[in-house]
Order: structure tokens, then C-alpha cells, then sequence
């Protein structure tokens, strides 16, 4: 037991995995290879000649063995989260790569605006922007900070409520001119309906709720079907088909009257939470630290009540700005 103290950096990877639910993620988060973390891993079990982990091709399972080890090695995630913060505190001036993820549309109407001030805020941090409309776990991912919509699965990570997502259907004039106008949602039926289409799912069934109590459902037919939002929209403007998407990210074209409203008296009853989502504090650099407060207080005193994202996010998330 002499050489216990070697095999510290083997139970900070041990923890590491286990917290964010694979290697891949752990190996993101320290920037080593999948192999290097997996190795440091089965180093830690040698050396206790215990199983500390069950592995299978889609998950990660913590054995009695190692959730006694990850109880008795609590102070040590405790230990490098306040050393850490030390460090960030004594950098002079954040530096590094923040990784960004979010939809077309919430990037180009509300994180797009901000950048250059965020550059000129942070001129050292090199920022990676991905405008997704395709669901990513952010930890096998690699990104740092996304937008994104609904609650979020995993406790390793930070929510900040921004927003509320709705959905309003739009068409151009100039499509209205030529099919008229539906009055029913089950009129979409028989109109060109952009169906909007990513990795996880295929958005074809549109909801609706009236005043009055009623309910409809309609599966539309997808004149096309894309899995970019941004675009999705650029095709009703030109009149292609009846688009459903939030309002606040095309207050431009509806200011222009490039798409106008239609079926107003119906709502959609899929509001959603939308959320600023970022890795727990003791995991984050000073660079992704000094973005996310940034981002936190833009975005909460720029983005309406209302705003729309495509993606995945999930339950059991603290909701504090850490």
C-alpha cells in the first residue's frame, strides 16, 4: 500500500469517468486519448484487484467495489474543484478553446450578435461555434456550452433557464396567393408543409390547441423535408410550403412580411424550457467559465420570453449559475 499516492491521478480519471458516464466524455474533458483513460482505469483495477466498472458498447455501470471507492474518494473531486478554482483565479486573462453548440436559428438570432463583443471581452479565447440542428450528447461531444431545449438527463451538468420555446405556422404571401389560406389544422392536409427532420426524430406531426378546449393532431405531408431549421425557413420565404417554427427567430421575416401568420386562433401546447447548459464548475476552465457568465447575462437580457431550438436536453440539472 506503499504506493498508493501513485495511483491518485488513476482515481481522479476513475471518478472522471464515472461521472460523466463514459471514457470518451472523460477523455474530452482531460484531453488524452480514449485508449489513455481507459489504460489509467484498468491500471487503478490491477492495482486493487477489483472490478471497479461494468462495460457494455452503450453504458457504463459502476460495481459495488466501485461505488465504494467513488463514496470513500469524495473529498478528492472536492480537493481538485477547489484547486482549480485557485488556479482560474490566479490566471491573469482567460485563454483556451470554448466549444459553442446550438440550433441554426437560436444561433444566428441571438448567439451570433454577441460574438464579436464576446471576442472583444475575451480576445484569448479561441472560439469553436457549432450550428447543430442534430441532437449531440455534449459530453462525448466535447462541447463546453449549448443552447438548447427541454431538460437535460445529466446531473454533471449546469442549466440557466434563458427562454421559453413555441411554435407558431407561417407561410409566405406568395404561397398563400397560390394555395389559399388553411382555416382547420386539418387543412394542412392538403398544403406543402416543410417537415422539419434531424437524427433523432422526424417533426411531421403538428399539435394544436383552440381556445375553446379542442384538440388537433395532424401528421403533414412533407413537401420537403430538411434537418436545417435556418434553411427550412429560407424555403418558405420563397414560397415552398407552410412552415411551423418560433416566432421570436424570424422576427425579421414576419417585420418584412416575408411569412405572415396563419391558423392564429390555434396554439401549439409544446412550450418548452430553453437553457443555457454548461460542465459543473469544478470541471470547467477559466476560458468556458468566463464565456458562460458571459453568455448567461446576454442572453437573459436579450432573448424574449419566447425563443426556439432544436435539440436534446434533460431532467435532474441545477439550475444556479454557478
Amino acid at each position: 500500500m506503499e504506493q498508493l499516492h501513485q495511483q491518485l491521478p488513476n482515481i481522479y480519471v476513475f471518478r472522471l469517468v464515472s461521472e460523466l458516464g463514459s471514457f470518451q466524455a472523460a477523455a474530452n474533458q482531460l484531453g488524452l486519448p480514449r485508449s489513455s483513460v481507459s489504460k489509467k482505469v484498468s491500471q487503478l483495477e490491477q492495482y486493487m484487484e477489483q472490478r471497479l466498472l461494468q462495460r457494455s458498447t452503450r453504458k457504463l455501470r459502476l460495481t459495488e467495489d466501485g461505488l465504494r471507492l467513488m463514496n470513500a474518494t469524495e473529498s478528492l473531486g472536492q480537493l481538485v474543484g477547489e484547486t482549480r478554482h485557485l488556479l482560474m483565479e490566479g490566471q491573469a486573462e482567460p485563454a483556451g478553446r470554448v466549444v459553442i453548440s446550438t440550433s441554426t436559428l437560436i444561433g444566428r438570432q441571438y448567439l451570433t450578435p454577441h460574438v464579436k463583443a464576446l471576442r472583444q471581452r475575451f480576445p484569448k479565447i479561441t472560439l469553436q461555434l457549432d450550428y447543430s440542428d442534430d441532437v449531440v450528447d455534449l459530453l462525448e461531444a466535447g462541447v463546453d456550452i449549448a443552447i438548447r431545449t427541454g431538460k437535460l438527463p445529466d446531473s454533471t451538468l449546469v442549466a440557466r433557464p434563458i427562454g421559453t420555446k413555441t411554435h407558431g405556422t407561417f407561410a409566405a404571401p406568395s404561397y398563400l396567393a397560390e394555395h389559399g389560406k388553411p382555416k382547420t389544422p386539418h387543412q394542412l392536409k392538403d398544403h406543402d408543409c416543410m417537415v422539419f427532420k434531424n437524427n433523432a426524430a422526424t417533426m411531421n406531426h403538428w399539435h394544436f390547441t383552440h381556445p375553446n378546449g379542442e384538440i388537433q393532431s395532424v401528421e403533414v405531408k412533407g413537401a420537403i423535408v430538411g434537418n436545417d431549421g435556418r434553411a427550412m425557413v429560407d424555403l418558405a420565404v420563397e414560397g415552398l410550403g407552410i412552415v411551423t417554427v418560433d416566432p421570436n427567430t424570424i422576427s425579421e421575416e414576419i417585420a418584412q412580411g416575408k411569412l405572415v401568420p396563419i391558423l392564429t386562433e390555434w396554439q401549439s401546447p409544446e412550450n418548452k424550457p430553453v437553457q443555457l447548459v454548461c460542465l459543473g464548475r469544478e470541471t470547467r476552465s477559466k476560458a468556458v467559465d468566463a464565456v458562460w457568465r458571459f453568455l448567461a447575462e446576454a442572453l437573459s437580457d436579450n432573448i424574449s420570453p419566447a425563443i426556439s431550438v432544436d435539440g436534446k436536453l434533460g431532467a435532474g440539472v441545477s439550475s444556479e449559475c454557478q
